[in-house]
């Protein structure tokens, strides 16, 4: 971790590896299904290759973008999505699957707003806090708008409804305002309040319901609601350590609903056994670790809010899915980042990698090693634009006109240091003529004066042309001399006499 591009290199690497993962295991356990309804057993897998090529796409174009334009089109992004969510909801523009309508269809692709909504929050809220930063920022500053924009996002999903999708986008408000700086008690409160509404939730419809009293009494309803949690205990129970080998899964013959989506690492458990689990959970492990780094390492307050907030996120789904799947909370629907299947979920997610990998480019180190051409192979290959250094807003160029003689107005820079706690300084680079006179005037008025000073600024009664200091009081005898000016024998130069006369 010692190298500038060491956390690139593992955002990178750590994107890859769970991709390659997913489309083994999206393949391997979608089979089955596949050729029962389709005739054929790559049709989800060849919808899955294609979403990961396009979320590798994004991925790149998340690379070069520049972060004053991420922040700048963050807002519009977000405006366009909520118009999105909104449509959505239109009998006849958007698609019910499983109970809910969150989907578009075009052209026989099928993309999920709710997804683009959430990477649009996480960016405007973190550019949001970002920019309201400081210490004279209020608590006004920094829950409006993000809380009622939240509400307005959390409302239209909920609409739909998609119980899974909310948790999320509730995980990315709370990391954006514990990552901001939000004072304890108010982040308790709005967790707490959250909590309600999420049990509010939970008990108002009957599918949510019947979940949770599948998870408090798992043996109530075996066959029934309790069916789907109860097969992926057998799956990962049937793996043991080393697992039955990688697309000799049985639970995919049918026994376990979904097992290519919301409990696909049942099926990694079964096929690769408890060492492929426990590899999982060290990617997102070591994920979690690089994006706080990350976040932990960049000057930039913009990089660091998002940056935190996306790894708490990605972290956050992966650990509800993983959960349940185990048996340690209710089935909330939540997909297992770049494993579980789901295109506009891949894609999406790729995006935040890319994003997050972007931020690492951005730590001061790795700048300046990329400044000084050493990129590596990968960067070169990709012909990654280089990024800029981070400015302080209070460090920025300010334009601020000032009169000047002939009455033209010239521009001057003011720059604010941070920190420095005194008002900024004006000069002009090119001193008038009339301040040059000026200061000839003083001088000579100095010399004239007897200050010691002439008009060359060096002092009269400071050393002579030789070097040696005048009176200095003693002759090179050590006789002491009226004079004010001898040589090194004692003899005025003036007079020619000893130093020894009266």
């Amino acid at each position: 971790m010692a190298r500038p591009l060491a956390s690139f290199h593992l955002v990178v690497t750590i994107a890859v590896l769970l991709t390659v993962l997913g489309l083994v295991m999206v393949l391997s356990s979608s089979s089955v299904e596949a050729v029962a309804s389709a005739g054929s057993a790559y049709g989800l897998f060849t919808s899955q290759v294609i979403f990961a090529i396009l979320g590798f796409a994004v991925f790149y174009v998340a690379l070069q973008v520049p972060v004053r334009m991420l922040r700048k089109l963050s807002f519009p992004a977000l405006a366009v999505t909520v118009v999105m969510l909104a449509l959505v909801l239109i009998p006849g523009i958007g698609t019910e699957s499983q109970g809910t309508r969150g989907w578009f269809v075009i052209g026989g692709i099928s993309v999920q707003p709710s997804e683009l909504a959430k990477i649009a929050f996480a960016v405007w809220g973190a550019h949001l806090l970002a920019t309201r930063r400081g210490e004279h920022s209020t608590l006004k500053d920094m829950l409006i708008p993000l809380i009622p924009a939240a509400l307005i996002v959390t409302g239209l999903i909920v609409l739909q409804p998609d119980l899974g999708t909310t948790i999320s986008l509730a995980i990315i408000v709370l990391a954006l305002l514990w990552f901001a700086g939000l004072p304890l008690r108010v982040f308790l409160g709005i967790v707490g309040t959250a909590s309600a509404f999420a049990v509010v939730l939970a008990l108002t419809a009957g599918y949510r319901s019947a979940r949770v009293r599948a998870f408090l009494n798992p043996g109530e309803d075996p066959q029934g609601i309790g069916y789907q949690a109860r097969q992926a205990k057998f799956s990962l129970a049937d793996g043991g350590i080393w697992g039955r080998g990688l697309g000799q899964s049985r639970a995919k013959w049918s026994y376990l609903p979904n097992a290519h989506n919301d409990f696909i690492f049942a099926i990694i458990g079964e096929e690769l056994g408890f060492l492929g689990g426990v590899a999982v959970l060290g990617l997102f492990g070591l994920f979690a670790y690089v994006g706080l780094r990350i976040a932990m390492r960049s000057v930039d307050p913009f990089l660091r809010l998002f940056t935190a907030t996306a790894t708490t996120w990605i972290i956050g789904q992966a650990f509800i899915n993983i959960g349940y799947v185990v048996g340690l909370l209710p089935v909330t629907g939540l997909q297992l980042p770049l494993v579980s299947a789901g295109g506009t979920s891949t894609a999406t997610t790729l995006l935040m990698f890319g994003l997050i990998a972007n931020a690492a480019r951005h730590e001061p180190e790795a700048i300046a090693a990329l400044h000084a051409g050493q990129d590596g192979r990968f960067g070169r290959l990709l012909r990654l634009r280089k990024p800029e250094a981070y400015l302080p807003m209070r460090v920025a160029a300010a334009k601020v006109p000032a009169p000047r003689r002939g009455g033209a107005a010239a521009t001057r820079t003011r720059l604010e240091g941070e920190g420095r706690g005194r008002a900024p300084r004006e000069r002009d680079t090119k001193p008038r003529a009339a301040d040059q006179r000026a200061g000839r005037a003083r001088a000579a008025e100095e010399t004239r004066r007897g200050t010691g000073r002439t008009a060359n600024g060096r002092t009269a009664n400071g050393r002579t042309a030789n070097g040696r200091t005048a009176n200095s009081g003693r002759t090179a005898n050590g006789r002491r001399t009226n004079s004010s000016r001898t040589n090194g024998d004692g003899t005025d130069r003036r007079t020619g006499e000893r130093g020894n006369r009266r």
